[in-house]
């Protein structure tokens, strides 16, 4: 993926057995909890390309969120904050090679942000 691109859709739900039901009988969606990540149902689309999670909703993450790759984080929140943006989550770590954060834009959209690669 390159900078810019969106790798990643987290789905707020309630109930984690009932969501996994519902999308991947609706969709057709192959939904299963990846070894460390057990709790957040990852799922992928028929096409093998898009993707996300099944989050708990919980305050302050109760609609879908989009995570774009972004080259560097740290560079990322910096220039959405200069023009209007601000930062909803700090950087943290995924795993030892990649990080995310979410960022608002002035209108309040979160923006979820995905630096690194899952790889090694």
């Amino acid at each position: 993926m390159a900078h810019g691109d969106i790798t990643h859709i987290d789905i707020p739900v309630s109930d984690l057995g009932d969501a996994t039901a519902f999308y991947s009988g609706l969709f057709g969606w192959q939904i299963a909890e990846v070894p460390g990540f057990e709790g957040y149902p990852m799922w992928q689309a028929p096409n093998g390309i898009s993707g996300g999670g099944l989050a708990l909703r919980e305050e302050g993450f109760t609609n879908t969120r989009s995570y774009v790759e972004v080259d560097s984080i740290d560079d990322t929140v910096a220039k959405a904050t200069k023009v209007g943006g601000s930062l909803v989550r700090e950087k943290q770590e995924i795993t030892p090679t990649s990080w995310w954060a979410v960022i608002a834009d002035p209108d309040g959209n979160q923006i979820g942000l995905f630096e690194g690669s899952m790889q090694g």
